[in-house]
Parts: C-alpha cells; sequence; structure tokens
C-alpha cells in the first residue's frame, strides 16, 4: 500500500505559504485486516533487536475513518503543492467547511520518480 501522511497546522495557511516548521504530521500505511496489535508487537520487537531506530517507541496500529472529504490528484513536486491545496480548500469552502486534518497519499516513490512525474492524492475532509 502507498504511503499516507496527515497534516495539519494551527495556521491552515501555512500550507499555502510552505511555512513547513508550522507542520505537523503523522505517516501511515494500510495494513491487512490480519495485523492485529499482538502481530505488530511481535515486528516492532524483532526490528528493535536488530535495528537502534529512536522512532519505533511512535509507532502504532489504529483504525482511521475519514468520512465526507474532497480531493484532487497533484501531479508534480511536493513544494507546489501550496496552489493546490488552496484551491482544495476554496472549492470546500464554497460548499460546506473545512474539517479534520489534510491527508496526502503518495503514489511515486520520489527516489525513482522526477519531481515533475510525482502523483499525490490531496485529501480534505468536509462538513
Amino acid at each position: 500500500m502507498p504511503l499516507e501522511a496527515l497534516w495539519w497546522s494551527d495556521d491552515l495557511s501555512s500550507f499555502v505559504r510552505g511555512d513547513r516548521a508550522a507542520w505537523q504530521w503523522t505517516a501511515m500505511i494500510m495494513q491487512p485486516p490480519e495485523a492485529d496489535a499482538d502481530l505488530v508487537a511481535e515486528a516492532v520487537a524483532g526490528v528493535r533487536a536488530k535495528k537502534a531506530l529512536p522512532a519505533l517507541r511512535r509507532l502504532r496500529l489504529e483504525s482511521f475513518a475519514e468520512g465526507r472529504c474532497a480531493q484532487l490528484l497533484h501531479v508534480g513536486p511536493y513544494r507546489d503543492e501550496g496552489l493546490a491545496i488552496a484551491r482544495l480548500h476554496a472549492w470546500i469552502r464554497e460548499r460546506s467547511a473545512l474539517r479534520g486534518r489534510h491527508h496526502e497519499i503518495y503514489l511515486g516513490d520520489p527516489r525513482r520518480s522526477r519531481p515533475e512525474k510525482l502523483k499525490t492524492l490531496l485529501r480534505q475532509p468536509m462538513a
């Protein structure tokens, strides 16, 4: 499954301005139904025995239900997402209200794709 992330900030305009210092995030990867808390704990213990990964203690298994949202496909470098996000927010505000955290689903691999070819689903929950 592709890498996903939830993004938020106390000031939503920080996304349009590209003020990355104000952004907060949670990275996610969808897991199959068979991946329960015991399986995750076993996997974490196995990794911990082999590597000293400081963020491993923050790994958790959670359910995620986004509800109603609007989305668009952004093609291009991540740094150019600001205008697309502003368009998405404007579209939602014309019809409803923003709700929840900005959600991105990364359909390309930045290690293998040129920045102008990257595809990212930009999603925003709405009331």
